[in-house]
């Protein structure tokens, strides 16, 4: 992205915004919204977030790191890996299960804590095939998401909206320092495959709130 960050092969995630991991395929799906292309990585290290306070209370759970992340309309049951930025500064992607796996970006909040608790995953995998986030560009506002937590505990989000950025463009403090709330911020690869940049367009980002 340098808004974080690498994510996977063709996606980002984190978006946002990154690149060097978005790149096996040869041209990646189109996400929602038309947007041009993209060439400077994002990242919260690189851009600074300041997290925006509110007076009034936020609904908030006592959160625990995430393990598992599901998304029932798109059939993703995905195990979560922490994540953090890299020493060129790009958002890491998950090792351990690189394309069914997703990734938290483990120096923000965790999902249910107050503050955008960010998660990103590939889009595709060498040769263009569906990774995790294949089908996210499918999700709806008003579709439910699911974290479960080390201890056990579910969690249920509330997607709000989504949207896609080119990188250069995506609004940091929405994604990474919005604290008025409890969120979770999906972010992966969109738009279309820049073979020179070994990246695409945009990065689409899924927002959702803390249902009560």
């Amino acid at each position: 992205m340098r808004l974080i960050p690498k994510f996977f092969f063709c996606p980002i995630l984190l978006l946002l915004f990154l690149l060097t991991s978005c790149g096996a395929s040869t041209q990646a799906t189109t996400a929602p919204a038309d947007k041009p292309t993209a060439t400077q990585k994002l990242s919260p290290a690189a851009t600074k977030v300041v997290p925006t306070f509110i007076a009034s209370p936020v609904v908030t759970v006592a959160a625990a790191t995430p393990a598992h992340l599901m998304i029932p309309s798109i059939n993703v049951d995905a195990p979560v890996e922490n994540v953090g930025i890299q020493s060129n500064g790009d958002l890491g992607t998950p090792q351990q299960n690189p394309w069914e796996g997703v990734g938290w970006y483990n120096n923000g909040p965790r999902p249910g804590g107050a503050g955008s608790a960010v998660i990103d995953g590939h889009l595709d995998r060498p040769g263009g095939y569906p990774a995790v986030f294949w089908d996210l560009r499918k999700v709806q506002v008003g579709d439910t998401i699911m974290i479960v937590d080390a201890n056990g505990k579910t969690l249920h989000f509330r997607v709000t909206r989504t949207a896609a950025y080119p990188p250069q463009n995506a609004p940091l403090q929405e994604i990474f320092g919005d604290s008025a709330g409890a969120y979770l911020n999906l972010i992966t690869c969109a738009g279309t495959w820049i073979p020179d940049q070994h990246q695409t367009s945009l990065r689409l980002v899924v927002y959702a709130t803390l249902m009560q």
